[in-house]
This record gives C-alpha cells, sequence and structure tokens, in this order.
C-alpha cells in the first residue's frame, strides 16, 4: 500500500471519529453549547483541556524551533507548563463559583459595566483571533504535506472539517472530539518519538534518550547525544545547541508572558466552566497537567533528535568530509522525504556554485566565512526550510515504517483543530452571548441565541482561514503574539477581578484598553508591519525597540501597564459599590468543594 493510501486511511478515519462523535453529542440548548451542560468529568475535561492547549503551536511548531535554536527556546516549555499552575491556583476554581458561561460575561457583571463587558469582547476577539492564525497554519502545513496538496488547498480542507464538527457540537461536541483528538496526538506524537530514541540511543523513553549516548562520528565510540549535536552545530557555524544565547531580560519576559498569557486564555478558561462543581475545575487543571507533561516532557528528544539526524543526512560523511549530492537527494530512498515535501514549497534547496552537492551551513557565521572561501561555497544551499514542517518530517526523516508517518499526520491535524474548535468557540460565544444577547438584543430566545452561536462561529471560520493564508510568522511564534496580547489585557483584569475589592468599573476598562493598545501597537511596530501594508512581507523587526524587548515578550509589560492604570484610575475615582465587594467576598470565601450556583 502507497504512502498517499495509509495517510488517507488514518486522517480520514480520524476525521470520520471526530464528526460522528459531534453528531452523538450535537448541543440542543445554550448551556451544552456553551458549557457542555455542566456535566463533564474532570479527568475527561483534563484531557479535553490537554488537547485543546495542546495546538499546532505544541504539536508541530514548538520542537521545530527548540531544534533550530536549542536551549533558549525551552522557554515556551517553562512558560506554557508555568501558566497552567498560574490558571489552576488563582483562577479557574474562582470563576468557576461565579458561575458564568463567558470570560467577558464575567468581567461585566464583576466590574457593574456593560462598557467592561465590550471592552473584554474585543480584547478576547483580538488574542484568539491571532491564536486560530497559529492553529490554521498548522492545518495548512499537515493537509499540504500529507494529501499532497498546496498549503493553500490544505488550509481550506482544514477549515471545512472544523465546520462540520464545531459549528453544531458547541462546547459539548468538541468536549467529547477533543478527548478523541487527545488520544490520537498523544499516541502520534509518542511512537515516533520512541521509535527514534531507540535508534539513537537505545533507549525507548525520548526524556531519557536526550541525556544519554549515541554513537560517535569518525571512528569515535559512545558519546553523549547533546554533546554531538553541539559538535555537530558549531562545526557548521550555529550558535551552541545547549547554551543560552538570548539576553535575560528577554528571556524572563518571554516566559512570564506564556505564562500570564496561558491563564488568561479565554478558550482555555472556558474549559473550567464545564464541570459540576468548583472543586472539579481545579482537579480538571491537575488533569490536565499530567496529560500535558506526556507530550512537554518529550518535545525537547523530538527536536535534538530531529536536528541530529537532519544534519546527518546533509553531511553524511561528517561536517569535515562532503555535503549531500544533488543526485543523491533524486536518487537515494532516504531522501525521498525532501522531494515530497519540496512539492508543499515548504522546503527548497538550490546548487548555487555548481558543485554538484548541497552545502548545509551558516553562511551568515565569521567562523565558517574563510572555510565557505576556501571549498568554493556560495552560502547556505538548504535556501528554505520551515521548522513547522519538523514534527511531521521526522518519521520520514529517520525512515520509520508508513504507518507512522500516517499516524503522525492524523495527530498533527487533531492537534491543530482541535484548538482552532475551541478558540473559534470562545469567539463565536463572545459575540452571540456577550455582544448580541449581553448588548445588543437582550430579549433574544435561546433558540435564536443558538442561531447568532453558530453563525457567529461560521464567519470567524472564513476570517481565520484567510488570515491562514498569510500567517506572520511560524506557528509557535504567531501564537506567541497571541498569549502577549491575552496576558495585557484579559490575565490582569480577572486577576484583579477576583483578588482586589478597590478595583472599578473605569479602572478596568482603562487597565484593559491601555494594555491592549501598548501591547498592538509595540507588536506592530517591532515587526514592521505598520510599513509593509498591502503585502506579503512581514520582518521580524526593525530598528530600535523598547530597551531592546522583543515583540513576542512585550505581553508582559502591557500586563504591567494593565495593573497601574487600573489601580491609578480606581484610586482617582468613585469606589466600588458594596454589593460588588459582597460578590468578590462570596467568590473567593468559602475556597472549598461545593457545587456553584448556576446564574
Amino acid at each position: 500500500m502507497d504512502q498517499f493510501t495509509i495517510n488517507l486511511l488514518f486522517v480520514g478515519g480520524s476525521f470520520a471519529l471526530y464528526i460522528g462523535i459531534a453528531i452523538w453529542a450535537r448541543a440542543g440548548s445554550t448551556s451544552e453549547f456553551y458549557a457542555a451542560g455542566r456535566g463533564v468529568h474532570p479527568v475527561t475535561n483534563g484531557m479535553a483541556t490537554a488537547a485543546d492547549w495542546m495546538s499546532a503551536a505544541s504539536f508541530i511548531s514548538m520542537a521545530g524551533l527548540i531544534a533550530f535554536t536549542g536551549y533558549d527556546n525551552s522557554t515556551f516549555l517553562m512558560g506554557w507548563t508555568g501558566g497552567y499552575v498560574l490558571l489552576a491556583l488563582l483562577l479557574a476554581p474562582y470563576l468557576r463559583k461565579f458561575g458564568k458561561f463567558t470570560v467577558s460575561e464575567f468581567i461585566g457583571d464583576r466590574f457593574y459595566s456593560q462598557t467592561a463587558r465590550l471592552v473584554a469582547v474585543i480584547c478576547l476577539i483580538v488574542a484568539s483571533v491571532t491564536y486560530v492564525i497559529g492553529q490554521m497554519t498548522g492545518v495548512g502545513v499537515a493537509f499540504g504535506r500529507f494529501l499532497e496538496v498546496s498549503n493553500t488547498a490544505g488550509l481550506l480542507i482544514g477549515a471545512c472539517v472544523v465546520f462540520a464538527y464545531a459549528v453544531f457540537g458547541g462546547m459539548k461536541g468538541v468536549t467529547y472530539t477533543q478527548v478523541a483528538q487527545y488520544v490520537v496526538l498523544i499516541t502520534a506524537y509518542t511512537i515516533p518519538a520512541v521509535f527514534i530514541s531507540l535508534q539513537l540511543t537505545g533507549t525507548p523513553i525520548p526524556a531519557l534518550g536526550l541525556f544519554g549516548e549515541t554513537a560517535g562520528t569518525g571512528g569515535e565510540g559512545s558519546i553523549y547525544l547533546l554533546t554531538k549535536l553541539d559538535q555537530i552545530v558549531t562545526d557548521l557555524g550555529f550558535a551552541s545547541y545547549t547554551e543560552a544565547h538570548k539576553d535575560n531580560l528577554n528571556m524572563v519576559l518571554f516566559t512570564l508572558s506564556l505564562m500570564i498569557g496561558t491563564a488568561g486564555l479565554p478558550h482555555v478558561i472556558m474549559r473550567f466552566f464545564t464541570v459540576p462543581k468548583v472543586s472539579d475545575a481545579r482537579w480538571s487543571a491537575g488533569w490536565a497537567l499530567v496529560f500535558i507533561a506526556l507530550l512537554y516532557l518529550t518535545a525537547p528528544a523530538v527536536g535534538a533528535m530531529a536536528r541530529l539526524n537532519i544534519t546527518n543526512l546533509m553531511w553524511p560523511n561528517g561536517t569535515n568530509g562532503d555535503a549531500v549530492a544533488v543526485q543523491t537527494i533524486e536518487t537515494a530512498p532516504e531522501y525521498d522525504w525532501m522531494l515530497t515535501w519540496q512539492k508543499t514549497g515548504l522546503l527548497d534547496w538550490e546548487d548555487k556554485n555548481g558543485d554538484g552537492l548541497i552545502q548545509y551551513y551558516n553562511d551568515k557565521s565569521d567562523a565558517m566565512s574563510e572555510r565557505a572561501a576556501a571549498n568554493g561555497w556560495e552560502g547556505n544551499e538548504l535556501t528554505n526550510f520551515n521548522r513547522d514542517i519538523l514534527v511531521l518530517a521526522n518519521p520520514e526523516i529517520a525512515n520509520l515504517p508508513g504507518w507512522v508517518i500516517g499516524l503522525v499526520a492524523a495527530g498533527g491535524l487533531a492537534a491543530a483543530l482541535s484548538t482552532a474548535a475551541g478558540l473559534l468557540l470562545a469567539i463565536s460565544s463572545a459575540v452571540s452571548h456577550d455582544l448580541i444577547k449581553g448588548a445588543i438584543n437582550p430579549g433574544i430566545s435561546e433558540k435564536g441565541e443558538l442561531l447568532s452561536a453558530r453563525i457567529a462561529m461560521a464567519v470567524a471560520i472564513a476570517v481565520a482561514t484567510w488570515l491562514g493564508l498569510n500567517p506572520p510568522g511560524f506557528a509557535a511564534q504567531t501564537v506567541a503574539l497571541a498569549f502577549g496580547l491575552a496576558a495585557a489585557s484579559i490575565f490582569p483584569a480577572l486577576m484583579m477581578g477576583i483578588f482586589s475589592k478597590r478595583i472599578n468599573n473605569v479602572g478596568a476598562v482603562a487597565g484593559m484598553l491601555s494594555g491592549l493598545v501598548f501591547t498592538l501597537v509595540y507588536i506592530f511596530l517591532h515587526k514592521g508591519w505598520f510599513f509593509v501594508a498591502g503585502t506579503n512581507s512581514f520582518p521580524d523587526t526593525v530598528d530600535g525597540s523598547l530597551f531592546g524587548i522583543q515583540s513576542t515578550a512585550i505581553g508582559a509589560v502591557g500586563a504591567i501597564i494593565n495593573f497601574g492604570v487600573a489601580y491609578g484610575v480606581s484610586t482617582i475615582t468613585k469606589d466600588t459599590p458594596q454589593e460588588i465587594k459582597d460578590l468578590v467576598e462570596s467568590v473567593r470565601i468559602p475556597s472549598g468543594a461545593g457545587t456553584a450556583v448556576d446564574h
């Protein structure tokens, strides 16, 4: 059976499962559409939360960013997992006890302001739309490769699948679909990692294999895998894999931005509205951490081992020998994956100096300049290697069986589609429940609200698909911007709403707007988007930045501004009404388990 047919069987079978579950669990009321009827078991909710969380950024893109950067990008792991600790301890149980359907509804009631609710809707939509761009990017990459179509066609197919099961199922359908998607994605991520770890280190546990020994080069005996990888990449002029190269300020701010952004993401918080009791919200967060850890402990090993395999393929005789020949790429079976990925436009090479070899090295490194000149090299000839393809291509690079490749295809799509569905549900809930029912037409019937929610989700899918065609970076980089926006706007409002009685409606609105506007403007200025409007060019940076802070790390500064403005404005304006202070007290105390009162 050819690989394309195997891919179709795995991907098609998984999609049939998802759509079948959505039909079985179709939402029949607004409570089921927004909160799955508040009847989801904590373990089930933890698994669904993990799938909702482990998006295209985690499954497809994160290991690729780690592989090509090394230690510096461990900040993704630290920030994203640390955010769940904040969520479990500081937000989830209190928000569940409040008993509302959406984050915006909590903010509107806590700050006794329709304006605050509408501002929260704006913040939610901006962060969620940015996040969903990364998911649709991952969908396009996965579909494009495994169905052997263009990236654009793959993205459009993925959008149709999300529409089929998310629009009709709502939170109830999405929850049980995400449980199935978690099983698919974690199996798909782990099995290739086990195979590759056994190949390189003889250890079946990838996280342990990362620190194990592998065969040396040039007749050497065994050598630690990370030591060998460091030697190879530095020989080729790249930065050391295991050393830190980023400045401490950006590393701290970026990690903090990811942490508080995680705790402020609406589609994640919504998951804790689906459980029966307040104590279940805490247990859900705990179980989610367990399920997430299974992938996050494996990701560093996947990245390191993939980088080692790629380098060994490009320099089969070692870094002091010859690079891979063009003819070899075209004829040797172990390079078939390169020819296949070349068709997607996400991988390409060029024999610039006509020597019949494809040299892969850092052509911007001073250390490589002398060697390149002596050998007549005219630059890195691996002209395009989109980092988002690394996990999906990993089984092919390691020459694993066809069924493993098909499984990874299904897993990558499960990761991207599960998070996309959660984000789109958060957007549609904000539009239908907070905007239409909360502000425009409070008297709308439940049937009318349900219809408006589905229409809003369909529109959101269309917008996300259009934006996904021209993403502003790799999937994980785009997602990092979304976390910064959530960190700067939503997280501070939730924290102050729960733990401060002094913050009033005016302060909350001023804080959210200042955090959001500052962060958005900084991102646009820093990435140069204001200067390339109407083009498809997205430069990484422009000259000049605030203390050298990167756009992906600015969310933490935006959060500080949000807190400061909210407290400052609240101090000089009217005090919070006593009934709101009593409401805050009732949400925080008692903090133990108990059935929440639905409003």
